[in-house]
């Protein structure tokens, strides 16, 4: 589908605003309007004001984008390698795109650190910097920047070979600015397996010795190394747990104290494709022990890390401040990935999280929640301490940046529905069903949903047990083209993405049940660039 000039202005009616609150309050339904006295302020950077670009969320400046790849905290600044290709908006010859950023939520785009050569295409990985030179490398004095990525042969693949995929090396002697390829490449090479990808490498403080996991076809496998370049097969994991309904990808494994207490456990990320709960690609983890040999779980049931359809191939950041475990995921599914409407640029990742581990019903449950940082981009909050509605009642809230806030409350866990909305009728649909302890978005009328069938073909249904308190804290973000969903500060999560004809500008919430919502905050949430 392709856009019209018409939908462009209605993208371009952002920008800073001073609020002023007109409260129509009735017996059954309630209508708050949300306006601003202020003239509309366009940004001089056009490219990024183009439709649906994400205004707070990462995106490429152009072109193809996929998975997260790299992430590693040093000297104060967090680097975000991904999955790119320069050349068109569709996926081609992958490298590794690069940003930075200080704060996790302002990025500075850099030039691209690795480019394909003879080996093959740069598949994703991680990165890790060598502190004590154990790869002989650098120096004490200039540690280097150690990133270990998937080579892919396409040549192999095309000649019918199973070997085609082997795990490369490259250093930086900058901290990031350039890199080069090492002379021993490959340093793991593949015995035959026709999937062999995706490294995630780390210091283990329990061995002192170097870890990678990685995946092969449907399961896992580790590593352990001195120096990063010489690696020995330690064992594997998953031929016969967890979700197998695709190709297992992009895994991650690290540790986590469970919350109010002195317990630790260890974390296992596996992403999937297809096979996901709402279809397509999702991320599945698994809850157990890992003595830096060999991981092992009592865990019987399927985990996933995000319900929606759009958080793919999440990972972790090394080295992160405080040991803080932050994940940033490609909010996009394998199903329709190369078709979203978007003309010079596509994808984007989702708001980085802070994973925490917690208890609920004798089961461990990983929470994810945008990090601390997130807080300081809501601006002129707009808040109402109470709002009382009876069975079948309506409030509904007139507010012309709905599309770049963020919104906030607490409900009793009793029925509660959002409706998201513009003048064309598009809608967006979010349901809470308390008898049947579900969640689900419906997207199927919420703008432009054709362009592939999977995208609005039914309502993500999605069950969620471990929501057992008697109030519920909701946490709302909309950006240009994505919702992401909180329930209980994490306990569960929803990314999806989504592309209105115009903005939403109404919300509703209503409930056939009488419904009490206290501390209520809808916020416009600052662009980034």
């Amino acid at each position: 589908m392709k856009f019209t000039n018409k939908i462009l202005p209605f993208y371009l009616v952002f920008g800073a605003s001073l609020f002023l609150f007109s409260c129509k309050d009735e017996v059954q339904n309630q209508v708050i309007s949300i306006t601003s006295s202020e003239s509309i302020k366009t940004d001089s950077k056009v490219q990024y004001k183009e439709p649906f670009r994400p205004q707070f969320h990462f995106s490429p400046e152009k072109k193809w984008m996929n998975d997260p790849n790299g992430m590693v905290f040093y000297k104060g600044i967090y680097h975000l390698f991904y999955q790119y290709y320069p050349d068109d908006i569709v996926w081609g010859p992958m490298h590794w795109g690069h940003a930075t950023s200080r704060d996790l939520i302002h990025w500075t785009h850099k030039k691209i650190a690795l480019f394909p050569d003879k080996l093959g295409m740069i598949f994703s990985g991680s990165a890790v910097v060598d502190i004590d030179n154990t790869s002989g490398l650098g120096t004490k004095e200039n540690p280097t920047m150690i990133a270990v990525f998937t080579y892919h042969d396409m040549k192999g693949e095309k000649a019918g070979t199973t070997n085609y995929q082997t795990q490369g090396l490259a250093y930086s002697l900058d901290e990031g600015e350039t890199w080069m390829k090492y002379d021993g490449n490959p340093i793991v090479k593949n015995s035959g397996m026709k999937d062999f990808r995706d490294p995630k490498v780390f210091w283990n403080t329990d061995t002192n010795l170097w870890n990678m996991v990685l995946v092969a076809g449907d399961h896992a496998q580790f590593y352990t190394s001195e120096n990063l370049i010489n690696w020995k097969f330690e064992s594997e994991f998953g031929k016969n747990i967890g979700a197998h309904g695709g190709v297992w990808e992009c895994p991650d494994i690290f540790k986590l104290k469970i919350a109010g207490s002195h317990e630790e456990k260890w974390v296992l990320l596996i992403s999937i494709n297809p096979g996901a709960p709402n279809g397509g690609s999702g991320t599945q983890y698994f809850i157990g022990d890992f003595d830096g040999g060999s991981f092992k779980t009592t865990q019987k049931d399927i985990k996933w890390i995000d319900n929606g359809a759009d958080n793919y191939a999440g990972v972790t950041y090394n080295n992160a401040p405080d040991n803080r475990r932050i994940f940033i995921g490609w909010m996009s599914n394998w199903s329709y990935a190369r078709d979203t409407p978007t003309k010079n640029w596509r994808s984007a990742m989702t708001l980085p999280r802070e994973l925490s581990l917690a208890k609920i019903n004798g089961d461990y449950v990983l929470k994810n929640t945008p990090v601390e940082q997130f807080k300081k981009q809501g601006t002129n909050a707009f808040t109402k301490d109470e709002i009382i509605l009876k069975a079948n009642q309506k409030t509904t809230f007139d507010y012309q940046y709905l599309n770049q806030s963020a919104v906030q409350l607490n409900a009793k866990n009793e029925n509660l529905k959002f409706v998201f909305s513009n003048e064309v009728k598009d809608s967006l649909v979010l349901n809470y069903d308390a008898k049947g302890k579900t969640f689900s978005v419906d997207r199927r009328h919420s703008g432009m949903v054709n362009f592939e069938k999977s995208f609005g073909e039914k309502i993500h249904n999605t069950k969620i047990p471990n929501i057992t308190t008697e109030t519920i804290d909701y946490q709302i973000i909309v950006d240009w083209s994505s919702i992401e969903i909180f329930l209980n500060g994490g306990v569960y999560s929803f990314t999806e993405q989504i592309f209105p004809n115009k903005p939403y500008t109404k919300l509703s919430i209503q409930s056939n049940e009488n419904q009490e919502i206290k501390n209520l905050t809808i916020s416009k949430v600052k662009g980034i660039w």
